[in-house]
């Protein structure tokens, strides 16, 4: 990612880190004799979404099996565990912490014992009135395992006083507010639920008979899986012995796809909301940030691996050459022994390096997604200057100011850690020490998307689309707090 951020004192009480994340994927199977090995190169192509842990439950139509982990996918996975996940249904599960902390309890898929049998849930999103659901709960003598806002969706399946799983989940649903891709795994079904704002991507594949759900179709690709389309927003599909039947579960007031999926978080490979490219989108927002912001420069460079599609744009419609200027270390791992505190922006050394050869004397342009609290960015720049050895940095960011917090599944700062909240571009041109500095307009991001109604842009233009159960700024002020609390 193109925010390597340090990780920095905090309390106890504090979100685990204040940055731009990664949000959670998710992916299942149903009726294929390897579901638990499908499920694990599922979850290997969602790892960009989450880095923190993964786990994997799986059924033999009698029990269910479950293993997760801290760690990267491949780490955690070995092929006994895998034995160890019969069957022929699984869910599977990246997780990244937008609430919770970063240990094993909190590591999904989440399994529970109902009135009527076992479920597993895979969650990706937020669930933004947990906290009052989580009291009312408590205040009823539930008992939570976890700091995560999903478990409370398996609290409420429990207390329903409907029969199966299906009319369970129809029952409680509606009083769950926010952004949701969900997988439940019983003993024989596989069933999926999108929010009915349809926040986060889900597709549905099929492969020899099997169906397959997966927060992105590059893991369809993985596995050689054929797209059949996305789960609407607000439908619950249901994958049984009966095959696949579909319910609109909740009514959709209006689309609210999130659109920072196509500015960073999807891989460029994925095909999301509605089968549109990623990287066709990216190419087409570095053309519109070219032609709003042009310069005369020498060499394009992205700061990888997201900056990569959109900077590639930006050269073809500015006309001038793309390079690789700055090389990503992609061998790091999740932790990394650190030096003295002497050695300034070890953070960025260690992911990135300058090509002298390639910025030496130069007038470069560097196009990254977004900018948040502009300490990245300013390391960055200062590395191309020194390490580099550029003659004049230009930094072109392919999205608009980030201006508000999200609470459907992003860990963004608070609003007082955005730094294009409360300084104009001048200031933060100044603060990143950038010969210039210009952001993607949001009249010009509206233009590259389609129909950009259907889109969730509160994080640049604060209309957020979900702000239950009270309306208005002061709910949005309690939601923050909340955030900064979990």
């Amino acid at each position: 990612m193109s925010r390597l951020m340090e990780k920095e004192s905090r309390s106890d009480k504090s979100l685990p880190f204040h940055h731009l994340y990664e949000e959670c994927g998710i992916f299942g199977v149903y009726n294929h004799p390897e579901a638990a090995n499908l499920t694990y190169l599922g979850l290997y192509a969602l790892q960009h979404r989450g880095q923190e842990g993964a786990g994997i439950c799986s059924s033999d139509g009698k029990f269910l099996y479950l293993e997760k982990s801290v760690g990267l996918v491949s780490d955690i996975f070995t092929e006994r565990r895998i034995r160890r996940l019969p069957g022929v249904i699984a869910i599977g599960h990246n997780r990244y912490s937008t609430s919770g902390w970063s240990t094993l309890k909190n590591v999904q898929p989440l399994m529970g014992s109902y009135a009527h049998g076992i479920v597993a849930m895979a969650h990706n999103g937020n669930i933004v009135n947990a906290g009052q659901l989580r009291e009312n709960l408590k205040a009823e003598g539930a008992i939570f395992q976890s700091t995560l806002d999903s478990e409370v969706i398996l609290h409420l399946i429990a207390r329903s006083k409907k029969e199966g799983l299906y009319e369970r989940i129809i029952d409680i649903i509606e009083h769950v507010s926010g952004a949701y891709s969900l997988l439940f795994l019983s003993e024989t079904e596989l069933i999926s639920l999108r929010d009915p704002f349809g926040v986060r991507p889900l597709s549905i594949g099929r492969l020899d008979g099997a169906y397959v759900i997966s927060s992105e179709t590059c893991a369809f690709d993985l596995i050689g899986a054929e797209y059949i389309r996305d789960v609407e927003p607000g439908e619950m599909v249901v994958i049984n012995n009966k095959g696949l039947q579909s319910t609109q579960a909740l009514q959709s007031p209006r689309r609210a796809f999130c659109i920072f999926e196509f500015i960073y978080f999807a891989r460029p490979d994925s095909f999301i909301f509605g089968h549109l490219c990623v990287d066709t989108i990216r190419k087409q927002i570095g053309r519109q940030l070219a032609r709003e912001s042009w310069i005369d420069v020498d060499v394009v460079i992205p700061v990888p691996d997201s900056g990569v599609s959109a900077a590639i744009g930006y050269a073809e419609e500015a006309k001038i050459p793309f390079n690789l200027g700055l090389i990503r270390n992609h061998y790091i791992g999740r932790t990394f022994i650190e030096p003295s505190q002497s050695i300034r922006d070890f953070g960025v050394k260690i992911k990135m390096n300058p090509v002298r050869d390639i910025l030496k004397g130069k007038k470069v342009v560097v196009v990254d997604d977004s900018l948040i609290r502009g300490t990245t960015s300013k390391k960055i720049i200062k590395m191309i200057r020194e390490i580099g050895e550029a003659k004049e940095v230009h930094m072109r960011i392919c999205s608009p100011p980030t201006v508000g917090p999200c609470f459907y599944g992003i860990n963004t700062p608070t609003r007082r850690e955005l730094i294009a909240s409360s300084h104009m571009t001048e200031e933060v041109r100044r603060h990143i020490t950038a010969d210039s500095l210009s952001y993607l307009s949001l009249e010009g991001l509206k233009e590259v998307v389609q129909h950009p109604e259907n889109y969730c842009m509160a994080c640049f233009d604060n209309k957020y689309p979900i702000v239950s159960p009270v309306d208005g700024v002061e709910r949005i002020h309690q939601m923050e707090l909340m955030f900064e609390c979990i």
